[in-house]
């Protein structure tokens, strides 16, 4: 294994806590089809192994008291892959939603979902809206599912709604700094990433999160995802707690803030 709280729109809190647990986790979560490939089996086989362990770790991030965990489902890029690993996804993500959402009503999580919906099925958007609406008042934990979703164009999608404010008068350019920017781009109500781990032994980010993940901390674990499950999750976490945010600051001034 190897291993390297403010609002989103501002600068991160240098007085956090180096031993807290992360508020807001994000995963990549990688190794499916190389996990079902060891085995000799289809890669259906393989997400469909990952959508049972997406499930294990949210019990356990819920139980952990994570506020919120962001997973990388379905990138803009993965539209490249194969159409029939394509349509079973797409099934498989369909099934997830028709199964899991009673279980997060059960467990009280919210889910919600970031990225560009509008290439999926008028079926698949219409599960979706239906899931958000039926888990909207649940406080134990944010489920976020990244779905057709890319960190650069998130934050272009910022960028031209500015871009709009400005052509209407109602924004002048000299207005636009990185607070605004950044209450303009996916989860900007939501605490930003502290912790961000991707399995599967890959050491890149693959353009999640790009701007909500600026401050946070990263963990890289060799782990497939299907295989990732309690004691990985609780290795991050561990791992996590050990580190000392600076924000910037020295060592020195970190350890003045809480002596």
């Amino acid at each position: 294994m190897t291993t390297p709280d403010a609002p989103a729109s501002s600068a991160p809190d240098a007085s956090a806590d180096a031993g807290l647990l992360p508020r807001h986790v994000a995963v990549i979560m990688d190794g499916n089809n190389r996990w079902a490939k060891q085995r000799g089996l289809p890669g259906t086989d393989g997400h469909a192994a990952g959508e049972k362990a997406l499930r294990d770790i949210v019990e356990v991030a819920a139980r952990a008291q994570i506020e919120v965990l962001t997973v990388f489902a379905f990138s803009s890029e993965n539209w490249r892959r194969p159409p029939h690993e394509v349509a079973a996804l797409m099934q498989l993500f369909l099934m997830a939603l028709q199964v899991r959402v009673l279980e997060l009503n059960k467990a009280r999580i919210r889910l919600r979902f970031i990225g560009d919906r509008s290439a999926f099925s008028p079926e698949l958007q219409a599960g979706m809206l239906a899931a958000e609406a039926e888990t909207a008042g649940h406080e134990r934990m944010t489920l976020v599912i990244a779905v057709n979703y890319g960190g650069q164009w998130d934050v272009a999608q910022a960028a031209r709604r500015l871009a709009e404010e400005v052509a209407a008068g109602r924004l002048a350019a000299a207005d636009i700094d990185a607070e605004r920017l950044g209450g303009q781009v996916e989860m900007a109500d939501l605490p930003p990433v502290d912790l961000l781990i991707r399995t599967g032994g890959e050491l890149r980010i693959s353009n999640f999160v790009l701007w909500q993940s600026a401050y946070a901390e990263y963990y890289f674990s060799d782990v497939l995802w299907p295989d990732f499950g309690h004691a990985q999750l609780h290795a991050a976490l561990t791992d996590f707690a050990q580190r000392q945010r600076r924000f910037g600051r020295t060592s020195e001034q970190i350890e003045a803030l809480h002596a």
